[in-house]
């Protein structure tokens, strides 16, 4: 089969040949791919950086996760025990979701790692409550995008949204989010701001995609100064801007402020499977109807190494179609 092979990590994958995949017991299902999006996970761990790189031995086909149809003719989502950016992959039968009819299947391969990575961290590790207040750090992306929509889906009052690009931000506007705090004002405008937003309207959690020094910024901003504090949730998702930050312990000592994180390992068992079976099958039916939206651009497989080298359109997701 024709797939996108990682022979080092650190190194540029490549077009080539690789074994067809054979199934080595009955949870094992092997599937015809159709189309595999790339993620910062899928770069991450080829780069080697990511905390699961080591798990992956080479040479080996990439891609987490991916549509395609099993040979019953099932069209399904799901997670590769092999790389599914290949003609053809093994997944788990237990962690597959079969596609409703009227889903594409770029759409159904862009969704799914982005539903996860906005719909865990405000679901299951946040918790989020009806009439509740979020703030989405660095919701510009993909991911942060979706979050917009997933937080208002799931009945927040009030979703506020950071970033770096104004014109992104105020797209933002149109989904969902109802303010806006950009990222490259000065640092006491941005600690301000906050500030205000969260006495006039408490901040109940936070979504970061950010971290570094984005997250040092609201977490200063939301440090009590010694009376009664109002609870929030604090959760990361990802490092763009920075893998660590400092803290005081003050900040957490004045504030009831919770840092939580979501990502590969936080979710149990239960919530996994909530997750396959509920939350992303409820979230392809919003799309269908409009109401979840998530921009793509696609290359072929074989064009792999070209599109890998890119740079994918701002809070677009790059899908290859096989």
């Amino acid at each position: 089969m024709k797939a996108a092979i990682l022979y080092k990590p650190g190194e540029m994958p490549k077009y080539g040949d690789f074994p067809d995949p054979v199934p080595q017991n009955s949870d094992e299902l092997l599937v015809t791919v159709k189309a595999a999006a790339i993620k910062n996970l899928d770069r991450g761990i080829a780069s080697g950086q990511h905390y699961t790189s080591s798990a992956h031995a080479q040479p080996k086909t990439l891609g987490i996760d991916g549509v395609g149809v099993l040979d019953d003719g099932t069209r399904i989502y799901g997670h590769g025990l092999t790389g599914m950016i290949a003609e053809k992959a093994l997944v788990d039968k237990n962690r597959i979701v079969k596609l409703p009819e009227k889903i594409d299947d770029v759409t159904a391969a862009a969704l799914p790692n982005a539903i996860m990575g906005a719909g865990a961290a405000i679901r299951y590790r946040a918790e989020l409550e009806a009439g509740e207040v979020v703030l989405i750090n660095g919701a510009t992306g993909v991911t942060g995008t979706v979050a917009v929509q997933i937080a208002k889906h799931y009945g927040a009052k009030k979703v506020i949204v950071t970033g770096r690009n104004n014109n992104l931000l105020n797209n933002l506007l149109s989904l969902g989010a109802d303010e806006t705090i950009l990222l490259t004002q000065d640092d006491d405008q941005i600690v301000q701001t906050v500030k205000n937003i969260h006495t006039d309207t408490p901040i109940d959690i936070v979504i970061d995609y950010l971290w570094g020094h984005p997250a040092e910024l609201i977490l200063a901003a939301l440090q009590g100064h010694g009376g009664f504090t109002h609870r929030i949730r604090y959760v990361t998702v990802g490092g763009m801007a920075g893998d660590k930050i400092q803290l005081s312990s003050g900040t957490l000592r004045s504030s009831a402020v919770e840092i939580l994180g979501s990502g590969i390992g936080s979710l149990s068992a239960v919530q996994m499977k909530k997750m396959l079976s509920e939350m992303i099958p409820e979230m392809m039916q919003l799309a269908i109807g409009g109401k979840l939206k998530i921009d793509t651009v696609t290359a072929k497989l074989e064009d792999i190494e070209t599109a890998w080298n890119e740079k994918t359109p701002p809070a677009k997701r790059l899908v290859i179609v096989m």
